[in-house]
């Protein structure tokens, strides 16, 4: 007789390609791109759960939602938050988060769950991400992602088995910025391999300004004290994706990106020194 503990594996990984994925998709105030989002989630090739978390939206969000969600939640006060619930809320044994102005292809969730029975080392899975959006800005932010893919000093994990979320403790609630690197990170660091899938989610930026932009970055900023007083910090460095930016654009919108990084830059630096003047308080 096959002892129980090595029919174990076996039992649970074919049990990952035959039960719905969890995907959670946190919002606030999000009409403009739900829609096309949570619709992209229902258009998988592999059957979903989808958990909405809502964060006191004034807008029609939480009506989009109801149309397409399994589940939906309310809340706050931040997407650290939001995404917590939303997985503990779920029943899925793989769990992916989805922002509500992205777009996935139809086949992520299908090659994240065949990944994930294929090799039970894996315990997160990146979804190669691009992006589009409205005017030059926009077109700019499309070069950089492009130049990112494959970039691990980049590249966060959207995609985890259950029990490798639940082992790293899910997200850090403490960061509402940087909350994507510092969690793939600690499921690496668990132990488990994090891994990746062809089809790709884009990124819908709607129209970006420098203005938008810096001020974006000063939101995010307020976080970074807080992460980069982990151990596990990632550098900002970019010397890999750097060297393929030349390659894979115009100069003129290479040169832009070298300014949009600049003002983001300058923003995360300002947000840094607003929550230090905060602290001191």
């Amino acid at each position: 007789m096959i002892p129980a503990n090595l029919l174990r594996p076996l039992t649970l990984e074919a049990t990952l390609t035959t039960t719905p994925v969890t995907v959670v998709v946190p919002t606030r105030n999000s009409a403009r791109t739900l829609e096309r989002c949570l619709a992209s989630v229902r258009a998988q090739t592999h059957p979903v759960e989808l958990v909405v978390v809502d964060n006191a939206s004034t807008d029609a969000t939480r009506r989009i939602a109801a149309g397409f969600a399994d589940l939906v939640l309310e809340r706050g006060p931040e997407r650290s938050a939001q995404r917590n619930h939303g997985w503990r809320a779920g029943s899925g044994e793989v769990v992916a988060f989805v922002d509500s102005d992205m777009v996935l292809e139809p086949r992520v969730v299908e090659q994240a769950v065949a990944a994930l029975a294929a090799d039970a080392a894996l315990g997160g899975l990146v979804i190669p991400e691009l992006s589009f959006g409205e005017g030059f800005w926009s077109r700019c932010r499309a070069v950089e992602k492009r130049s990112y893919l494959g970039d691990p000093a980049v590249e966060a994990a959207r995609v985890f088995r259950r029990p490798a979320l639940a082992e790293a403790g899910g997200y850090d609630e403490a960061l509402s910025a940087f909350e994507d690197w510092d969690l793939a990170d600690r499921v690496a660091a668990a132990g488990y391999r994090i891994g990746r899938v062809a089809a790709t989610v884009w990124h819908d930026e709607g129209r970006i300004t420098l203005r938008s932009a810096f001020r974006k970055r000063r939101y995010y900023g307020r976080w970074l004290p807080v992460y980069r007083a982990k151990a596990s910090a990632r550098s900002f460095g970019r010397p890999r994706s750097l060297r393929r930016l030349a390659r894979l654009g115009p100069p003129p919108r290479t040169a832009g990106v070298a300014l949009l990084k600049a003002v983001e830059a300058a923003g995360l630096f300002a947000g840094a020194r607003d929550a230090g003047r905060e602290g001191r308080r």
